[in-house]
């Protein structure tokens, strides 16, 4: 039961992250004064999918902690690395961001590591 707490923990993390960048890409810049800054972030947490990430990342926490009830620390934290992975394709798809090599490097390199820590354990 604690990996499937750890696998939603992920899903509602990737889910807030990606639902905020989209509002975060169609509210635009940020202004440059202190006033037009204030309205700007307003305008974001008052928004009913920003809110809804913002959600995702406090039921994601309740999750991480239902995972380690059950699990040591060092054996559940190696796959929050995960939600970079998931990020990385999540927002290349959506958002029309870089893969690069050395993103690809790292994310086997990730992969690598949470292997090594699931089987060490």
């Amino acid at each position: 039961m604690a990996y499937f707490f750890i696998a939603l923990m992920l899903a509602l993390t990737v889910y807030g992250q990606l639902v905020i960048k989209w509002r975060v890409n169609l509210a635009g810049s940020l202004p440059a004064d202190l006033q037009g800054q204030a309205l700007y972030l307003l305008g974001l947490l008052t928004s009913p999918w920003v809110i809804s990430g913002l959600m995702a990342a406090f039921l994601a926490s309740i999750c991480w902690m239902l995972a380690l009830t059950k699990l040591e620390l060092s054996r559940a934290y190696p796959f929050t690395a995960l939600s970079f992975i998931f990020i990385l394709f999540s927002s290349a798809l959506l958002f029309n961001d870089s893969i690069t090599a050395s993103k690809l490097i790292g994310t086997a390199l990730i992969i690598g590591g949470v292997c090594v820590i699931a089987i060490a354990a």
